[in-house]
Order: C-alpha cells, then structure tokens, then sequence
C-alpha cells in the first residue's frame, strides 16, 4: 500500500494500528467516486473547485443528489484529474497517495466563465485498497475508512497554538464561514496549520498520514513561531 512512498523519493511514516488497519476490527471496505489532485485535503479543510469535464459534472450531480462524498488523493507524479485516464492510456505513470480524504460539497455557483464552482470541505481519511476507470472516464475506488482517535483538546504547553491560529484565520477570506472551528481541539489545530503552513505537498501528506493528532501537532509545533 505504501509503495508510491519509493516512487516519490520519501521515507514513510511508521505504521500505525488502528481501528481500520487492525486485523481484528477491519472497517467495511466502500467504493467511492476518486479526484485526484496535485493538493492534499485534510479533514475539516476547504477545498474550491472549478468543474468542466462531463464525467465530473455528473459526480458532483449524484454527490449533491445523494448526499454522499467523493474522495480526494494526492497526485505525487502524472497529470492532473481529467488527464489522468489520457496519461495512463500513453504509458505515462500517474501515481496517487494511498490515504486521502473524503469531500463533502457545502456550496456551489456558476463561475462568470460558465463552468461549475463547488465548495468541499474534507471530512474522514481513508485509505485506498484498489482503484479502476468506469466506461466514462471516472476514477472510482475500493477504500477502508480510518477511525482517528476521539478528539483530544490541546496539551498545556501547546495551547498558544489555538490563539495563533484565530489570528490568521483571515488567510481563508470569505470561505472562513463554511470551517467548523474548533480552535480547543488539537487535531482541527494541526490541520488548519497543515494547510497554512508553506509546506510542500510530500510534507502534507506525510502530515496526513500521521494517526494520531497530537503526534501531528507535534510534528508541526516547531515550524510555528509563537510570540
């Protein structure tokens, strides 16, 4: 499962047991319609999008119809989501993330240049067990849902991470009323930082893939200046 880790130059995480990767409490495997992009969407994040393609148009159709999600990957190597089938049938590598985030849709507009505009905001990671291309060009996948431990508030020592957090939440603009803040909860903390943080998308994803939120609070507290 981890071997894109290789394939992009990085070590991976150790390996956590959890409820979902336990050989005694496996979660219930779930098909899901897959995005891939060249970002990495963490639970609780915003994630705007600009629709053109029709095998996406109609996703976001049957998302919003069915009020189901759809799962967002990391693209490490190979082109974007609508070039992805057209990179594989051409022999070129396309490789995705193992773990992801499933996408709600919270709003939507038509763009002035016609095309369809969406609003999703992460909600559980999972990770993916197998993937295929339907007949019409979407990307579907087999994944296993990751239980996170129960929410933990932040440590003592870590608590001036909240008050920093509340003090650039004006980088999310008028997209700041569709989060859920939390900024008590250590792990809605290290995500938002995850996201703001200038990161490179490999250091994202190794963030994501850490199960446990205190360890990637952690693991981001000392890129944090705090005065």
């Amino acid at each position: 499962m981890r071997g894109y880790w290789s394939r992009c130059g990085l070590q991976p995480p150790e390996p956590v047991v959890t409820a979902a990767t336990a050989s005694d409490g496996e979660t219930q495997a779930h098909s899901l319609p897959l995005f891939p992009l060249r970002t990495v969407l963490f639970p609780g994040g915003l994630l705007p999008l600009r629709i053109f393609e029709a095998r996406y148009v109609d996703m976001i159709g049957r998302c919003m119809r069915e009020g189901i999600p759809f799962g967002v990957l990391w693209l490490c190597e190979g082109a974007e989501a609508g070039e992805v089938r057209e990179a594989r049938e051409s022999g070129a590598a396309a490789q995705l993330a193992d773990v992801g985030s499933s996408a709600r849709i919270v709003d939507f507009e038509r763009l002035e240049d016609g095309l369809l505009g969406i609003l999703c905001r992460g909600e559980q990671r999972f990770r993916l067990l197998r993937r295929w291309v339907q007949s019409d060009g979407l990307h579907m996948g087999e994944v296993q849902w990751l239980v996170d431990p129960p929410q933990s508030p932040l440590p003592e020592s870590r608590r001036a991470l909240g008050a920093v957090l509340r003090s650039v939440m004006d980088e999310y603009g008028d997209l700041a009323r569709h989060l859920q803040p939390d900024f008590e909860e250590a792990g809605w903390v290290a995500n938002r930082f995850a996201e703001l943080l200038p990161l490179s998308r490999a250091a994202q994803q190794q963030l994501l893939e850490i199960d446990d939120p205190l360890a990637r609070l952690e693991a981001i507290a000392p890129l944090i200046e705090v005065r």
